[in-house]
């Protein structure tokens, strides 16, 4: 332990023990996963980020050995733990440049948003500027003025037989993880177990294992120009997986955001009927009755066979739509019925 704790002074990490672990060290080869939670605070002991906390809710980090995670100082600190260990590493500047990317990327993975939200084409020059805040006041002023941080790591212990720190091939890989030709070649598994889960109404989860492949996808495409023959071919792969995830979102009353992806799906395959039948259903639903009517309609133009469930949803609609204007009906009976309020005391004032 102290000829370990001296290789990491001479790297500029002081390691500080708060809890011990328990058994041997593990050896971390290439490919591992480990999981663990992490506070990271200022020296002066401000917190900027704690993963029990983050986004309002408590998920562990997991790093795969060896496939080069932007803050490499944690990859380092972890191969010095035992499992159940709790640890602060005050780690210098030198190691900790690239802790607002990183943690920038994590507070967004935590609220839910997409992992590749503003992505896209542009020249270096707009990517500084894209990129001149991170939208954090704290990440912005650390960026701006770099500093030694303090990691508090917690080795996590599984509840189950097995240990948190996983040998290779024991896991399905994180995309951030994944090389091009995983990404891609996990899609079509990912695509069956998202259909799977659907046919037993696991519906959350398989809307996670659309997204993911979606992800996945995405990440390629944003690699390729648009239009050209790589990028249509990974688009085309997209539809299908958008479509299932749109199916699941309505299951879930998201409608909205079913408007959005199926509009996005018709400005560039404008007869994509199912495109049109989801929208259809999602207008309706928040009583948009002239968008639903007008989807429904390009529905029964693009194929005739689909009437009866066009007609289906319509009527569906309408009974909807009667019922809302019976109770609002109902609900404003008498507001306006003057003969049937009692009549009001008046007094005259003296002049």
């Amino acid at each position: 332990m102290e000829e370990e704790g001296r290789k990491l002074l001479e790297e500029g990490i002081r390691k500080k023990v708060i809890s011990p672990g328990k058994g041997d060290l593990s050896t971390f080869p290439n490919g591992t996963k480990v999981v663990f939670h992490y506070r990271t605070s200022l020296c002066d002991g401000t917190i900027l980020d704690d993963s029990r906390t983050m986004g309002g809710r408590s998920k562990s980090m997991e790093l795969i050995m060896g496939k080069k995670f932007k803050l490499a100082v944690w990859e380092r600190i972890v191969t010095t733990m035992r499992q159940g260990e709790v640890a602060e590493f005050t780690c210098d500047t030198k190691h900790t440049a690239l802790y607002p990317l990183v943690s920038q990327s994590l507070r967004n993975i935590s609220i839910g948003k997409d992992p590749l939200e503003g992505q896209r084409h542009c020249c270096g020059i707009a990517q500084i500027h894209s990129h001149h805040s991170l939208g954090h006041k704290d990440l912005d002023y650390l960026q701006a003025n770099p500093q030694p941080l303090v990691f508090a790591i917690e080795l996590l212990e599984t509840s189950l037989s097995l240990s948190q720190v996983l040998p290779p091939g024991s896991f399905q890989l994180d995309m951030w993880a994944m090389t091009d030709k995983e990404k891609l070649d996990s899609v079509p598994l990912i695509h069956e177990e998202g259909n799977s889960l659907f046919k037993q109404g696991k519906i959350k989860e398989a809307t996670e294992k659309y997204y993911n492949a979606i992800a996945c996808l995405k990440n390629l495409q944003m690699k390729e120009h648009p239009g050209d023959e790589a990028w249509v071919q990974l688009d085309q792969t997209i539809t299908p997986l958008l479509l299932n995830y749109c199916q699941c979102l309505l299951l879930q009353g998201q409608y909205y955001e079913v408007i959005e992806h199926c509009t996005s799906l018709l400005f560039k395959y404008e007869n994509n009927v199912k495109a049109f039948y989801k929208r259809g259903k999602a207008h309706a639903a928040v009583w948009n009755e002239k968008e639903a009517r007008a989807d429904f309609a390009k529905v029964l133009e693009l194929d005739p066979s689909l009437e009866a469930s066009v007609n289906k949803e319509v009527k569906a609609m309408e009974e909807r739509l009667r019922s809302k204007q019976a109770e609002e009906k109902g609900r404003y009976k008498g507001l306006f019925d003057f003969k049937a309020m009692p009549a009001a005391a008046t007094t005259v004032s003296p002049i």
